[in-house]
């Protein structure tokens, strides 16, 4: 069941350079009765968010949902300070901790948390921010690749050497499969990583929640980013998630950099 889709084209805050074209789509997958996914954006002033909400009942739809009306608010607010756009989302975020850690205070949301990742354009360049293992990739020249390290418990475990790559599907980790190891909202404070890339006109950013990344490597995900485009291979992503088990709720942002003063329909290649 296709729950949130949105697909409009903006423009960066800094100035015609680059423009941007997205879409969005969130579906609740084939197993959970509710979406603890959300997503948003404000595209004057160039700023994308994706969270995967956690917690018992409907806390994670809860902590997903105020986080990303935390992080734009806090960031438009700031919109006409001398602040850097890493210090404005560095500020967002932190808003956003202190606002679901407050609410989860409370005995009916009592341990909600969420992912959060983020993406900003600052002129030619595109900053991000995340916690939790929500991913931000970038396709350019035909290549897929991963921008964010997973706050994971089996992150930790491939950085100490413990676990490699390639076995770690295939490892007992005794139902810890999908633990974080930093979440919004999870501790009264936030450390959040942060990256920044030159973004060119014709590359492409996916922010993706980890019920598409369980079922897709790097490799399918820039194979359907190549061949479609940004709408069709949002699409076809979740539905990929789906036809391999869809046990999660699954949300893509996909954004498009151009420098045509119109939206092209060619694919991302």
């Amino acid at each position: 069941m296709t729950e949130q889709q949105h697909n409009r084209p903006s423009t960066s805050a800094e100035g015609p350079r680059l423009r941007v074209a997205v879409s969005a789509l969130s579906d609740v997958g084939l197993v959970r009765a509710n979406n603890e996914d959300c997503f948003g954006y404000n595209e004057a002033l160039g700023i994308y968010v994706l969270c995967d909400g956690m917690g018992g009942m409907a806390s994670g739809e809860v902590a997903s949902s105020r986080a990303v009306s935390a992080i734009l608010h806090s960031y438009a607010e700031t919109s006409d300070s001398a602040a850097s756009v890493g210090d404005r989302l560095l500020h967002a975020l932190q808003a956003a901790n202190l606002d679901v850690w407050s609410h989860g205070q409370s005995d009916a949301h009592r341990g909600m948390g969420t992912t959060a990742v983020v993406a900003a354009i600052d002129g030619d360049k595109l900053i991000l921010g995340n916690v939790g293992d929500s991913r931000a990739y970038l396709y350019k020249d035909g290549i897929c690749t991963q921008l964010t390290v997973d706050h994971s418990y089996i992150n930790e475990l491939i950085r100490n050497g413990e676990l490699t790559l390639e076995n770690a599907h295939h490892a007992d980790l005794q139902g810890m499969e999908s633990a974080i190891t930093r979440a919004v909202g999870s501790n009264a404070d936030v450390e959040p990583d942060f990256f920044s890339i030159e973004l060119q006109s014709g590359n492409a950013l996916l922010l993706a929640t980890d019920g598409l990344t369980r079922y897709l490597d790097d490799q399918e995900i820039c194979a359907v980013l190549a061949t479609m485009t940004i709408d069709s291979a949002c699409a076809r992503l979740i539905a990929l998630a789906n036809q391999r088990g869809g046990q999660d709720n699954t949300t893509c942002v996909l954004l498009q950099a151009f420098a045509a003063p119109h939206l092209s329909e060619e694919s991302l290649s």
